[in-house]
């Protein structure tokens, strides 16, 4: 096997690929469907609009009409709203403007989860784990009000202008108001690369949007210039985007002239086929793609690609298994379709679409193609791939399992309350390398959490609960009452000694969490991977896989 490249020869040939590549365009296209006076959808609306006893608004009946008609396709087929659209079309961005803060809504609440770095947010003086209360002076909370929708119309708005805030903080009796000054704000698909191990370049794909081939040429870069001898791509929880970024980021380790995947429609003339149009990088380098079950569609079209030209092991959990292609096509009024409009194929032929839509059962649900049913394909030196359920991993690695208590702590905010506490008595935190969540930190947490109310009941307990409902609605329940009690004393537990026996699975959450709040979302990752046991594993992966020294 010929050695890895020499990284300054690495880097120049880096940045000529990067000048130099042809960035695949997007197409687009409009289907036009005219209404004749034989269509029964004419036919229908004529007369509603016609007969109809009180005045019909038609376009507000199709706009509604839409989704359901093409909820009988397959979920990723959807009809987009003119004034979904921006939100829509923002994801694939590299950059808009707004504030500068990622929130989830909790409660009929915006709950600020992140300040991100150097935005006008930050600038303003918002922390993470403040709620919007108010913008502009008026109310914004309840169900009828607080919506995603909502919220992204009111926080977003053009480079320049100005919105104001009341933020509820913990510890503050008071709303505290910031005036923000909206700004570009950079989107990042890559959010992490670091050397492991002294050997490996990590890069974390959060997704494939406008701007991740060219971020990944500079973590390339950077990591070359470390003396990276081989890549790990981590595509776990990538749930995909645009495939000409896909097909970009495997042109950098195959031959030129390399078929990466294949989309095939309805029609013989639909059929196109997507191959590298420029030199490599480094065709010899190991490369090691993890995936899981949140990897999906351009994930796969990567992962699949690199597995059946064997440039690559795969390893981690099997892939989503959406292998179909959507197009936009624009509608009258401003509004959008997303139409499945063909199916990927990898090199070696097959469809990894793991759930058959043009085939309902009875009730109209449609399951998963059972094993038994996929087919046989074989990669460049003849190993065995299967269609039909996603990208089975070279390697198999089982993904982190939690208890019922840390969802609950999660989900039910009480991680991110402990975390403003513990952030509004502390001015600093160590650097992220040294931080460590000590064990009178640990008490701290208990004592905090023993004064919240949330649900501390093991799984088992609340199968039991529910096992004990069903029992009393048959009438059995008083007769099996002392097999009843002597199971539910042996699953009682009290809260503080759940959380002890659930330290070990709690830390790391805090850490990442308070990593963000101090250190930003790039530290939060990086206290991740301190607990990442399926990098661990990657990392410890056999040199016969890779034909690589670890």
């Amino acid at each position: 096997m010929k050695k890895a490249l020499p990284f300054l020869v690495v880097l120049i040939l880096l940045l000529g690929f990067f000048i130099g590549q042809n960035f695949t365009k997007k197409e687009s296209g409009i289907t036009t469907i005219i209404f004749n006076n034989d269509n029964k959808l004419s036919q229908i609306f004529d007369i509603i609009g016609s007969e109809y006893v009180d005045k019909a608004d038609i376009d507000s009946i199709i706009e509604r009409s839409i989704p359901k008609v093409l909820e009988e396709l397959d979920p990723h087929s959807t009809y987009i709203p003119k004034d979904e659209v921006e939100e829509m079309t923002s994801d694939l961005q590299s950059s808009f403007s707004g504030i500068g803060i990622r929130f989830t809504i909790q409660e009929d609440t915006i709950d600020i989860s992140e300040v991100i770095r150097g935005g006008p947010s930050e600038e303003a003086g918002v922390l993470a784990g403040d709620r919007i209360i108010t913008i502009n002076d008026s109310l914004f909370v309840g169900k009828d009000v607080c919506t995603n929708q909502a919220a992204m119309k009111k926080l977003k708005g053009p480079k320049g202008s100005f919105v104001k805030l009341g933020l509820q903080r913990f510890g503050e009796k008071e709303l505290v108001e910031v005036r923000i000054r909206r700004d570009d704000i950079e989107v990042k698909s890559i959010e992490t690369a670091y050397l492991l191990n002294g050997k490996w370049g990590y890069i974390m794909i959060e997704r494939f949007a406008e701007n991740t081939f060219a971020e990944f040429i500079k973590a390339m870069i950077e990591l070359a210039n470390q003396r990276a001898q081989g890549y790990i791509i981590d595509l776990r929880g990538n749930g995909g985007g645009l495939m000409s970024e896909a097909i970009n980021i495997v042109s950098l380790f195959v031959p030129k002239g390399t078929l990466v995947v294949t989309a095939k429609g309805n029609t013989p003339e639909s059929v196109r086929e997507y191959k590298t149009s420029t030199d490599p990088i480094d065709t010899q380098i190991p490369i090691i793609v993890m995936i899981d079950s949140g990897s999906a569609s351009s994930s796969e079209i990567v992962a699949g690609a690199f597995q059946d030209l064997d440039r690559a092991v795969i390893m981690g959990k099997r892939s989503y298994g959406k292998g179909l292609v959507q197009s936009i096509r624009p509608l009258a009024y401003n509004g959008q379709m997303k139409v499945t409009t063909a199916k990927y194929y990898t090199p070696s032929g097959r469809c990894v679409q793991a759930i058959d839509y043009s085939n309902r059962n009875e009730d109209g649900s449609v399951g998963h193609i059972p094993d038994s049913l996929t087919k046989e394909f074989r990669t460049a030196k003849g190993r065995i791939v299967r269609d039909g359920g996603g990208i089975t991993p070279d390697v198999e690695i089982e993904s982190p399992s939690y208890s019922r208590l840390v969802y609950s702590l999660v989900l039910g905010g009480v991680l991110d309350q402990y975390v403003i506490d513990w952030a509004r008595r502390h001015d600093s935190l160590p650097e992220v390398d040294q931080f460590h969540f000590s064990d009178d930190d640990f008490e701290d947490f208990i004592a905090f959490a023993k004064t919240q109310d949330f649900d501390y009941r093991s799984s088992a307990k609340t199968l039991f609960d529910q096992m004990k409902k069903e029992l009393e609605k048959d009438g059995l329940a008083e007769a099996m009452d002392a097999e009843l009690q002597i199971m539910e004393k042996a699953l009682e537990m009290d809260k503080e000694k759940f959380i002890r026996l659930k330290k070990d699975e709690i830390i790391p959450f805090i850490e990442e969490e308070l990593a963000v709040r101090y250190w930003f979302q790039e530290a939060g990752v990086q206290i991740r991977l301190r607990y990442d046991d399926q990098l661990k594993k990657a990392l410890g992966i056999k040199e016969n896989f890779v034909n690589f020294a670890i």
